[in-house]
């Protein structure tokens, strides 16, 4: 999953970045609000992590652009302001959820684990399930037909997107988009290997290839 950090404290950014992509998430980190107005709405993020007291440009002003423009990703605000009235307005303006500083990293990555599921209509469950499979995201581990399976981590991030779209038609580049961040260069091939891989754990039938089109998860059922 492609996550953009919007955070211009250097400290906590950093910890967060190194947080979440021990978590399979490939994150892409801003400073300045300017900037991250024009990514959000050009690049295909899953969920965005927003504080508000941004240089160049409000966390709220723009929280309002993005979704001016349309933009449905989830967002999660970080602020240091505790008033409801803040909260209130970032809600207003379009939030998904709203987490006051300090915290825990550990509550941020179940908040951002219930915004994924939340936006893909697996709301109530506790833990990643689609297709007869269940997906541990603190261990990187799927139960398969009463197995327990251990993942890399480029198998996980793969497997966690594809459960997430179960049953919809990925492409290659769709893939390529939503696992790696801006910087990292992008080889379909590679996604091509980690899928055969998924197979050989997973069984063969569990994700489909559609020619010319990409690949669908199918499950286990």
């Amino acid at each position: 999953m492609r996550l953009l950090l919007v955070e211009d404290s250097i400290p906590l950014a950093d910890e967060l970045t190194a947080s979440l992509i021990q978590q399979g998430y490939a994150v892409d980190w801003l400073t300045d609000g300017r900037d991250a107005a024009y990514r959000g709405l050009t690049d295909p993020y899953d969920i965005i992590i927003l504080d508000l007291g941004l240089p160049g440009k409000s966390g709220l002003e723009v929280l309002k652009e993005w979704r001016s423009g349309k933009m449905t990703t989830p967002v999660l605000i970080l602020t240091a302001r505790s008033s409801w009235a803040e909260r209130i307005d970032g809600l207003k303006a379009g939030a998904d959820d709203y987490l006051c500083k300090p915290f825990h990293p550990e509550e941020l990555l179940l908040r951002v684990q219930a915004l994924l599921r939340r936006s893909h209509g697996l709301a109530n469950q506790p833990q990643l399930e689609a297709g007869g499979m269940q997906l541990n995201e603190d261990q990187q581990t799927v139960t398969c037909r009463d197995r327990y399976i251990e993942l890399t981590t480029a198998e996980f991030r793969l497997l966690r997107y594809l459960m997430l779209n179960s049953n919809k038609v990925l492409s290659k580049a769709q893939l390529a988009d939503h696992l790696y961040d801006g910087e990292t260069e992008r080889d379909s091939n590679v996604i091509e290997v980690h899928i055969n891989r998924l197979r050989g754990k997973l069984g063969r039938n569990v994700i489909e290839t559609r020619r010319g089109q990409g690949y669908r998860f199918c499950g286990a059922e």
